[in-house]
């Protein structure tokens, strides 16, 4: 079964490397269909395959930012339902900030945006930001260009994301979102 997982995901993986090769780099941001065949440059960012995203992990040398947006809990649910968030395994180190890759961002995602680069950063935009979601995923192509709006200069964009470093049998890590201050504190696991 593992065996044809890693064809099947490697099959994605040669897919989308293809596909980029004819996926023009738009003026600004996607707004729709964000799983689809992603551009191969990101203007003004790097744009790093695994082994490059691997070898800036394992020195330690970049902040990773997980931009996969999270399934809001559904409202209105029947009293007394539990309600389970759909772990999100992650690259090890790595902050989530779910939900700022969309095209069009609400103030209060983009203001949690900007918070969560700057503690992760330590305010110094000149740290290296390599941003991902998964693979064909234009969230984190838009997150990495927003990140170069906000003035951040050493932006890296990894458009294979958890799908190739699992490929790939790295390490990932279950992880919960950045707190927001327009959420309920999620509860603890």
């Amino acid at each position: 079964m593992r065996a044809l997982l890693a064809c099947v995901v490697m099959l994605a993986l040669a897919s989308a490397v293809f596909a980029q090769k004819g996926v023009p780099e738009p003026q600004d941001y996607r707004t729709d269909n964000y799983r689809a065949p992603v551009p191969a440059t990101l203007a003004g960012a790097r744009v790093l395959t695994t082994e490059a995203a691997e070898a800036i992990w394992r020195a330690k040398n970049g902040v990773f930012v997980d931009v996969l947006p999270r399934p809001p809990k559904p409202k209105n649910l029947p009293e007394g339902t539990v309600w389970r968030d759909k772990p999100r395994l992650n690259i090890p180190g790595s902050i989530w900030l779910p939900d700022t890759g969309y095209g069009r961002l609400a103030p209060s995602t983009e203001d949690y945006l900007r918070k969560g680069l700057a503690r992760a950063t330590e305010g110094n935009k000149s740290t290296l930001l390599v941003v991902y979601c998964q693979a064909d995923c234009w969230m984190s192509w838009n997150a990495a260009r927003r990140a170069l709006s906000l003035g951040y200069s050493n932006v890296a964009w990894y458009p294979e994301g958890t799908d190739g470093w699992t490929f790939y049998d790295l390490p990932t890590q279950e992880s919960q979102p950045e707190p927001r201050p327009d959420e309920e504190t999620p509860p603890a696991r």
